[in-house]
């Protein structure tokens, strides 16, 4: 699935609000402790990761990729 970027880069937290993975930030630190989250193939732990365009994030098996608007 694609997420366009409107602007230049997305914190990982909002992403996971974004798609609908929690419904409020505060939810992003224990969602990413009992989650498997991926950025670019590697794991990620932290909510404010920035994430640019051409990044590709998975999460619970889905894979999203950034791209421009």
């Amino acid at each position: 699935m694609e997420i366009q970027l409107q602007t230049d880069f997305i914190q990982l937290g909002q992403l996971l609000k974004l798609t609908d993975h929690i419904s409020s930030g505060g939810e992003a630190k224990f969602f990413l402790q009992g989650t498997s989250v991926y950025v670019n193939g590697e794991h990620e732990t932290k909510r404010g990761r920035k994430l640019y365009v051409g990044d590709i994030v998975e999460i619970d098996g889905h894979k999203y990729t950034l791209v421009n608007t």
